[in-house]
């Protein structure tokens, strides 16, 4: 299908009162190609009315149960097209992010979501390269050919990692997806269990590997105030303990790391400890390439015998 701007929405998910919210907006009008752009919110307030008014944004309020899962649903059901990008207030996107996304998407097999890489933004700058993001970027790298958007079995080891998707890069195919891709009750990687959800069906996770959208990291975000926050978490899904990769891998991929050079692990039973760039990278590269591997190994048999068998 040869998707256009008609065919998406922009959903900013607007929370209380943030200084970034107009930024956002402004990244989302200075698209290459202009598509629909709404706020939702579940904190009706004059300021985020002001701002939908200044630029003239439809505006959906929210007045049922709230959370982060809950207004994320919200959003994906508020957009009235066939692609959608649930937009966080905080973070700002390349201008060409809505042209590269539906382009890559109109060529895509069955296309599920599409997501790109991202960089951040940390007291104004921009940073592309930090420990974290190239954790993330190495964990996607069997992505990078087309060849495995497709394959389940690929995309399912790559998140059993943990989650290197970022969710505001995500462009999600409604009509190829359930009506239901968030679910409540964790306190944080909601969007790892969508994706891990998501993995099991046929279709493509199509991934562009340029930064196209840029994640803003400050005290007042919802991710800053999760991480600081000392309550027990649910955030580890059930795929995941029972990954064939070893334990120590899965906590370097995980969410719960900063780019400091030292990871706190959640579970009270390990303690903090010391992991360099060169090990994250060499102990992801090789388990991916090893899984990667033995798929297309498994592959060629498979092909070899269905030769034999003709």
């Amino acid at each position: 299908m040869n998707y256009t701007g008609k065919n998406h929405t922009f959903a900013i998910c607007a929370y209380k009162e943030s200084p970034f919210l107009e930024e956002c907006i402004q990244s989302l009008l200075g698209q290459t190609i202009p598509s629909t752009i709404i706020i939702v919110t579940s904190t009706d307030n004059a300021y985020i009315q002001n701002m939908a008014e200044k630029y003239h944004l439809e505006l959906f309020i929210n007045h049922g149960e709230s959370g982060i899962t809950q207004d994320w649903m919200f959003a994906y059901r508020s957009a009235r097209t066939e692609l959608m990008t649930i937009a966080h207030q905080d973070d700002t996107y390349d201008r060409l992010y809505t042209e590269t996304v539906l382009q890559q998407l109109s060529a895509a097999r069955h296309p599920l979501i599409a997501f790109t890489d991202y960089g951040e933004l940390r007291n104004g700058a921009i940073v592309n390269k930090n420990t974290l993001l190239k954790v993330k970027r190495t964990m996607l790298l069997p992505l990078h050919l087309k060849i495995f958007h497709n394959s389940i079995f690929v995309r399912r080891r790559v998140l059993s990692f943990g989650c290197p998707i970022c969710c505001p890069s995500v462009t999600f195919v409604k009509d190829n997806l359930p009506d239901q891709i968030f679910f409540p009750g964790f306190r944080s990687d909601e969007d790892w269990q969508a994706w891990e959800l998501l993995s099991r069906k046929r279709g493509a996770f199509v991934y562009c590997n340029r930064i196209l959208m840029y994640h803003r990291i400050h005290d007042g975000s919802e991710t800053s105030a999760i991480l600081g926050d000392s309550a027990p978490s649910l955030s580890r899904s059930p795929f995941c303990a029972v990954s064939a990769f070893p334990s120590y891998v899965i906590l370097i991929a995980s969410e719960h790391n900063t780019n400091s050079d030292r990871l706190t692990v959640p579970d009270s039973s390990l303690k903090q400890f010391p992991v360099s760039d060169i090990t994250c990278i060499v102990s992801l590269s090789l388990s991916i390439c090893i899984t990667t591997a033995s798929h297309i190994s498994m592959l060629s048999v498979m092909h070899s015998r269905t030769l034999s068998a003709a």
